[in-house]
């Protein structure tokens, strides 16, 4: 089910059964001259997707124009980045909304700069920005002191439950560290091409690989759809514990 297409009812009932509502944290960003500008954006996308034909979810609309950095092409590139902070707040307000709204089991799920699980900038302007918005609704709706109200006194019997206030929005990778060891991790590069190629294999035109050389490509020519159907299973498989 998408955000997209839900009316009131199906938000109620997202509401009455934590029905987990997924957003895909997306980049616009130069991959090579071989592989599409949204290919974290489609992993991630793709990814939820196909866990949307297994698991009742919400899929939240993606949100692409980010924190992409300027690490991989200058400003020339094609790459669009967003400041940081300027980004935090438009997460922010999001999640606001959301929380306002009465969800409290949000996901975003991200594939860019997640290698090892590290937390690189977009992804720490997520979290901030998700930690934020839990402080500030529960201030604006139970008060200053309601953490050390009595209402608050079974706080440390519901750390990580459903009724913990810091488990609403959590922010996790589309490959956890785990999964990318079992295949193989890489950027524009032999694994991420492959994983493109398994979801959409229109993003993917390795007969362009050699229109401009950099050394981060060079292995995508060992691309191929089995490896990215593999990754696709075992990134499914982890994303189904994780959302929950």
């Amino acid at each position: 089910m998408h955000l997209d297409m839900c009316f009131p009812r199906e938000i109620e009932n997202a509401k009455e059964n934590r029905t987990p509502v997924v957003i895909v944290g997306g980049t616009v960003e130069y991959h090579g001259p071989q592989c599409a500008y949204g290919c974290d954006t489609l992993i991630a996308q793709g990814l939820v997707e196909k866990l949307a034909e297994k698991r009742d979810i919400i899929i939240a609309p993606s949100i692409s124009y980010s924190p992409a950095s300027w690490a991989v092409g200058d400003a020339t590139s094609g790459t669009v980045h967003i400041d940081e902070v300027v980004f935090e707040e438009y997460i922010f307000n999001i999640f606001m909304s959301m929380l306002s709204a009465g969800l409290r089991n949000i996901y975003v799920v991200i594939h860019h700069q997640f290698e090892e699980g590290n937390l690189m900038p977009m992804t720490l302007s997520y979290m901030k920005a998700g930690k934020r918005a839990t402080m500030r609704y529960l201030e604006k709706t139970m008060g200053e002191g309601w953490w050390g109200s009595e209402s608050y006194s079974d706080y440390y019997a519901n750390l990580g439950g459903g009724d913990d206030p810091f488990s609403w929005i959590k922010v996790i990778p589309a490959m956890s560290p785990e999964a990318q060891h079992a295949t193989g991790y890489d950027h524009a590069g032999k694994y991420e091409c492959s994983i493109l190629m398994s979801l959409y294999p229109d993003a993917v035109k390795l007969e362009r690989l050699g229109d401009k050389y950099h050394w981060f490509t060079q292995s995508s020519a060992e691309a191929n759809k089995e490896l990215g159907d593999k990754m696709v299973e075992i990134s499914l498989e982890y994303l189904d514990k994780a959302i929950q």
